[in-house]
């Protein structure tokens, strides 16, 4: 098993330094689920939902959770990111969310991808509780990641 690079010699949590590593391109791509009930999703597709147009917002939330990340998780470090992509699959009792990040940088993305996931999902939940509490948000994971001295991680 690797070392944790968050923790020191003494077991306490730390920033990573970068400093030493290079530039690359790096990116990561995450998925959610958020599941819902079929009328649910009739309103969502349709544009009838009262709070307004839910995937406009929920990809904008998404796009600006990215950019936020290293404000709400505590060791992640400030990035210039250079592209943040969220798309929405909508099928019957599911919208599937996928985020792209991507950044030239000393590391990665991850992190910003599943932030940006995790908030468009949270986005059109309280767009859409209202008329469905029961939605689940599931399925949260980085499917695919590129760039730095780990390379390439495809999801099975």
């Amino acid at each position: 098993m690797s070392k944790l690079s968050h923790l020191d010699n003494q077991g306490q949590a730390h920033m990573v330094d970068v400093s030493a590593k290079g530039v690359t391109t790096r990116s990561a791509t995450a998925r959610a689920r958020v599941l819902m009930l079929a009328e649910t999703v009739v309103l969502l597709r349709d544009g009838l939902a009262k709070k307004g147009d839910v995937l406009a917002t929920a990809r904008i939330a998404g796009i600006m959770a990215a950019k936020k990340t290293s404000d709400l998780i505590p060791l992640c470090h400030p990035l210039m990111i250079s592209k943040v992509n969220v798309d929405f699959q909508i099928g019957d009792g599911v919208v599937d969310i996928e985020a792209t990040v991507k950044v030239e940088g000393k590391t990665g993305v991850e992190m910003e991808a599943l932030t940006a996931c995790s908030v468009a999902s949270l986005t059109i939940y309280d767009m859409l509780k209202a008329v469905d509490r029961g939605m689940k948000i599931t399925d949260l994971r980085v499917v695919e990641k590129s760039g730095g001295k780990s390379g390439l991680f495809q999801a099975d």
